[in-house]
């Protein structure tokens, strides 16, 4: 099956999701430009929208002041509404991953998508008012949702004062991710998320 659009007119939208509890939830819809333009606007139909404009609203954070791993992050409005912007740094990331790994961009997101999200969580239940901490299954949207966002604030953490361009960390993460790395920074939260549900079976 051939593929008229392609993502920035280069890569190609034809990818496998391997694992079938997501696959309902990453849309592949070809599209040149991530972006729909604020036209998909009732929650249930957010899963309609490309798995890269999702990446693309995910790094739109603004400076919240959250600490992250010791680290306070602050984008100072850079990326806060601008959208063209970071979509233009996801093309540059996208296109070093081709550059470095020889492989479709959008495949190796898949990728670390399906190795970065989280079966398990825990969530707070009480009982005769004591609270406790029970593991719960993740829906697929959320598991989507929680790896994208994992990826991304890997890729503003590591660019964060450093001399690593948002791009060039972004492709980074991604790549780590793909390949199952332990040193990826969502890998890390998964496992984390998980061990934490674990003990509280």
């Amino acid at each position: 099956m051939e593929i008229k659009d392609k993502l920035f007119n280069k890569y190609s939208y034809d990818v496998q999701v391997a694992d079938e509890t997501i696959r309902d939830y990453i849309n592949l819809r070809p599209s040149v430009i991530p972006h729909t333009f604020g036209r998909v606007g009732k929650r249930k139909l957010r899963v309609q929208k490309n798995v890269v404009e999702l990446l693309v609203n995910k790094l739109m954070r603004g400076g919240t002041g959250e600490k992250l791993g010791g680290k306070l992050i602050r984008t100072h409005g850079k990326l806060q509404g601008k959208k063209t912007r970071v979509i233009a740094i996801v093309e540059k990331a996208f296109d070093s991953i081709q550059e470095k790994q020889k492989r479709n961009p959008i495949e190796m997101l898949v990728k670390a998508i399906e190795n970065s999200s989280p079966r398990e969580d825990v969530t707070r239940v009480e009982y005769g008012g004591v609270r406790y901490q029970v593991a719960v299954d993740v829906s697929p949207k959320r598991r989507v949702d929680m790896a994208l966002r994992n990826i991304s604030l890997a890729a503003i953490i590591s660019s964060f004062d450093k001399k690593a361009t948002l791009a060039e960390a972004l492709a980074n993460e991604i790549t780590l991710a793909a390949n199952g790395d332990v040193n990826s920074y969502a890998i890390k939260r998964k496992d984390e998320v998980e061990r934490i549900a674990r003990s509280a079976r």
